[in-house]
């Protein structure tokens, strides 16, 4: 991925699969975004509350669509929903570079580790280090760290890689299909397919 500046952007956002499937489908079936923004603004397709949070989703996975290989899309809905949901995890990591190194640097480096839980201090110091790296993270209030880190550990789970339904986030590491694994490889996006996998 080409690295962009760090952004606490994702505060605002949620992980939006049934919204990115749909999404995905209507392209596979021929439409442009442009045409599936048109679409959006007509019938409300995300069944969102106010026209503004349509809008929001509708850039939100468009952005996330675009940081993609249309590889992948060709892919998706040939696979079970645990790897759609991996797709659009990667589409996540694709977009926002700070969830990428969190990715890598904390969940690969978990599995590496052998430990299957994500604590509240992991995400913390994950976003103290960056605040010490980043000039522009260094800005960032304790409640946007706060909100921040409790929408990834979100993502996490509604991408299916982490379980918190015991109250302690544990790790699932995923199990890749192969096709997906390939287009991983053949796009040379090593880093990606280590921090989904847990490989050095």
């Amino acid at each position: 991925m080409t690295k962009k500046a760090y952004s606490a952007g994702m505060v605002k956002l949620s992980f939006w699969f049934s919204e990115f499937k749909k999404t995905v489908h209507l392209m596979n079936s021929g439409k442009t975004l442009d045409e599936i923004k048109e679409l959006n603004v007509k019938e409300n397709i995300y069944s969102a509350s106010t026209v503004e949070r349509s809008l929001q989703i509708f850039k939100t996975v468009s952005a996330r669509i675009r940081a993609l290989d249309p590889s992948f899309l060709r892919i998706f809905e040939e696979l079970d929903i645990s790897n759609q949901k991996i797709v659009a995890l990667i589409a996540v990591m694709e977009s926002d570079s700070l969830f990428f190194d969190f990715m890598f640097e904390v969940y690969r480096e978990k599995i590496i580790m052998g430990v299957d839980e994500i604590t509240d201090s992991d995400v913390s110091i994950f976003f103290k280090d960056k605040q010490m790296q980043d000039e522009r993270a260094a800005k960032w209030k304790d409640y946007t760290l706060k909100r921040l880190g409790l929408v990834y550990r979100t993502i996490l789970a509604e991408s299916g890689v982490i379980d918190r339904t015991t109250g302690v986030r544990k790790i699932l590491k995923p199990i890749l299909d192969e096709s997906l694994e390939l287009v991983l490889i053949d796009r040379k996006m090593h880093a990606t397919l280590k921090a989904l996998t847990g490989v050095r």
